[in-house]
């Protein structure tokens, strides 16, 4: 049976490429001696997350099945980390790291590098894409970071994270939905092809509440599908309806405009109720629209 590769990947692959000659600069730790790009071995105590690593949450159960493996066969793939004052910021491979503390490991395989600022956060992110530890939101987050602080094309994105330009951009449109449409997704009480099909809804307040309707009826793709496209339809009739009525109720007001010689408005508000604002500009404007609805009055009392 093949032996799966467990290979960093081609994003990672552009980023951390060995040299073709050991450089002669070196990292004194623990009163030894290690050329960079090799594999050491640190303690645990003396590695720490990359507080810009973009995941957030971390499932308990793969955790343990890792820690699991690890007692049983140890850290099969160095970390990389790279020295941040008294400790080791770890670059590639948290999972591994806290899987390792559970399993009872003291210590662990590492690789040690220098990263400029950009590459750090940009490696972690690959990483974790590459892996799929990520979940739908945290992913699409990290596409936008990619795009935003290191201003790469979303063609770029996609190569580095081996995925096509299509996904990166679906992916990257879960993040329009109303944040607590959002935390649905990581809560995964909804999935991504409920998520897009909520898309539609550009009502943050109404996205939701069909959200909380889709997980509480455990309804479909396909029925949420069919529930937005008859809200689209409804709406669209709604707004033709409004349309049909505002074009009667400016017609009547144009109309009290040549009557009276002023601007007039006509409010229309639910059942059929509303209000005429008839404008005057003087005193004397006022004392002529008195005397003009007098004689109307008078003339229909004739």
């Amino acid at each position: 049976m093949a032996v799966k590769k467990t290979g960093l990947g081609k994003g990672l692959d552009s980023l951390i490429t060995p040299k073709q000659a050991l450089e002669k600069d070196s990292i004194p730790v623990q009163e030894k001696t290690i050329i960079k790009n090799e594999e050491v071995k640190l303690k645990l105590t003396e590695i720490e997350p990359n507080r810009e690593q973009p995941r957030k949450k971390f499932d308990e159960d793969t955790l343990i099945e890792l820690a699991d493996s690890i007692r049983q066969f140890g850290v099969l793939q160095p970390l990389i980390v790279q020295k941040r004052g008294d400790y080791y910021e770890i670059i590639a491979g948290e999972r591994r790291w806290r899987a390792a503390k559970m399993a009872g490991l003291k210590e662990v395989p590492v690789i040690i590098r220098e990263f400029s600022e950009q590459q750090a956060v940009e490696i972690s992110l690959i990483e974790n894409i590459q892996r799929e530890n990520l979940n739908p939101i945290e992913e699409a987050v990290a596409y936008k970071r990619l795009l935003t602080e290191f201003e790469l094309k979303q063609d770029e994105v996609a190569e580095r994270v081996s995925k096509s330009r299509t996904a990166v951009t679906n992916s990257m449109r879960l993040l329009k939905l109303d944040e607590r449409v959002q935390q649905m997704v990581i809560d995964e009480m909804i999935t991504t092809g409920h998520a897009r099909a909520l898309l539609a809804i550009t009502d943050q307040e109404l996205q939701y509440k069909f959200a909380m309707k889709v997980f509480d009826e455990k309804m479909s793709v396909r029925d949420v599908e069919r529930m937005v496209k008859s809200y689209g339809e409804k709406k669209e009739e709604k707004i033709k309806q409004n349309s049909a009525n505002a074009f009667i109720y400016q017609d009547m007001a144009d109309k009290m405009k040549v009557l009276l010689g002023t601007k007039v408005s006509i409010e229309h508000k639910k059942n059929n109720k509303g209000k005429i604002v008839i404008d005057y500009y003087s005193n004397e404007d006022l004392e002529r629209l008195m005397d003009l609805f007098q004689s109307l009055s008078m003339d229909s009392t004739v």
